[in-house]
């Protein structure tokens, strides 16, 4: 307490400064009010732009409806237009692809494509060959399913045997009857002597020596329908590539149009002068029959009602394969075998004893089979002389030269090319296929796949 009173007296007893009055005082409270006025005035100058500029920020933002409108729709159409640009170019791409496809087709059409597969072909080893057993009496003739899955054979035995490739089983038969008994028997009641698939699967075809076709459901071998015409046994049916139009021969010289579809006969086809022995079909609307002993060849333009007329061979042209629409290949049974040109009404190319000769005698041998991996270069033939060879056509199909044999005892009455061309089928029996002119004691009934051991096929 008393340190305070002190310290109060003596300041208190102290004397005063001077103070002017117009100098100090007003100077220091003028500095202080500038100062003041100063920092107030930066503060709410400050706050003041900061609040416009808000403000107008704000304004700027803010959008009224009809430039929201305009802004979405501007949005719109740059999204359309993105849109019909990626659809331009998918089409153009898909334009592209459906171009080159089209130029393929046609250039498989007009025979200028054609694949080399000959070269890369190996003959196999006796051990890779697959046999199978199933029928009682000579198979005559073979198709297999356009996915390469399936097999299905017929014989003289009067069934069709239905086989699975990857298994080796027979998953299917459609059995046969006895003769004279077509009308309480739904199965054929004679031998068969021809098949064919369609290319989509859905439809089998037979022909038998009762002068009747009957068509199958090649999944359940159920019947479908029968179609009655031919006078002769039919001798070849063969479907047009893509379609259910079904082309037929007999021994009745003729060839016949039917429709699948509608169940119905189309129309007779006359120019044969002898027994027709073998038909074959691709894309166009044409049919290709080899004539046996008029020694001819006719290709039939179906929508045109005209016919291309071919000579060449000196024996009976057996069979018939074509290997694109503008070249096919006949066998004979002289022992020939030719390479042709739907240009040229003569063989491009003539092997002569393809099939080599015994005791002398070049139709010993006679070509009962022919095949073609369609739009290569690569055909083979089969006989009865033990061996199914394979050859391999040259430049603009105007030399056949031989690859290799692949040894198989009996008549090869059929061969057939796998659709990816992978494989070889060959149907055998202990006779021809037409008749019993020989009989082979040591053949066995059959059928044999024989694998084409290449990369590239």
């Amino acid at each position: 307490m008393s340190f305070f009173l002190k310290s109060r007296k003596r300041k208190s007893g102290q004397k005063n400064p001077k103070v002017n009055k117009k100098k100090d005082f007003p100077s220091k409270v003028n500095k202080a009010l500038d100062e003041e006025v100063e920092s107030e005035s930066d503060v709410d100058s400050n706050e003041f732009t900061e609040s416009r500029d808000k403000l107008y920020s704000s304004e700027d933002e803010e959008e009224t409806a009809q430039q929201k409108k305009l802004r979405l729709a501007k949005e719109y159409l740059s999204k359309l237009e993105e849109e019909e640009a990626q659809k331009q170019e998918e089409a153009d791409v898909l334009r592209d692809a459906v171009a080159s496809r089209l130029q393929h087709d046609i250039s498989e059409q007009a025979g200028k494509l054609t694949k080399k597969v000959a070269d890369l072909c190996i003959c196999p080893k006796v051990e890779d060959l697959r046999i199978f057993r199933g029928h009682k009496l000579p198979l005559t003739d073979l198709v297999i399913s356009p996915d390469d899955k399936y097999v299905f054979t017929a014989s003289k035995d009067c069934n069709i045997c239905k086989w699975n490739l990857e298994t080796g089983l027979k998953e299917k038969t459609i059995k046969g009857g006895r003769k004279g008994t077509e009308d309480e028997h739904i199965g054929h009641t004679d031998h068969i002597l021809c098949l064919a698939i369609s290319s989509d699967g859905k439809f089998l075809a037979a022909g038998d020596m009762n002068n009747m076709i009957k068509l199958w459901n090649p999944q359940d071998c159920s019947f479908i329908h029968k179609f009655k015409g031919h006078r002769g046994p039919v001798t070849g049916v063969s479907f047009r590539k893509g379609t259910h139009t079904l082309y037929s021969c007999s021994s009745d010289k003729v060839v016949k149009v039917w429709s699948v579809d509608d169940l119905a006969y189309v129309e007779t086809l006359f120019g044969h002068n002898s027994p027709i022995t073998g038909i074959d079909s691709l894309a166009r609307d044409r049919a290709i029959t080899s004539g046996g002993r008029d020694k001819s060849v006719h290709i039939w333009k179906i929508t045109e009602d005209s016919q291309l007329l071919f000579h060449g061979h000196n024996g009976s042209i057996e069979c018939v394969a074509l290997i694109s629409e503008s070249n096919f290949v006949t066998g004979a049974d002289d022992n020939s075998l030719s390479l042709w040109s739907v240009l040229k009404k003569k063989p491009l190319t003539t092997v002569k004893n393809a099939h080599g000769e015994r005791n002398g005698l070049g139709d010993e041998h006679w070509i009962a089979s022919v095949a073609a991996l369609q739009h290569t270069d690569l055909v083979a033939s089969g006989s009865k002389d033990g061996n199914v060879r394979l050859w391999k056509c040259g430049a603009e199909y105007r030399t056949l030269s031989p690859l290799f044999n692949v040894p198989v005892k009996g008549f090869v009455n059929c061969l057939k090319f796998s659709n990816k061309g992978d494989f070889l089928v060959a149907a055998v029996g202990q006779e021809h296929r037409m008749g019993r002119w020989w009989h082979l004691k040591d053949a066995k009934n059959g059928w044999v796949v024989i694998p084409l051991k290449s990369n590239s096929i």
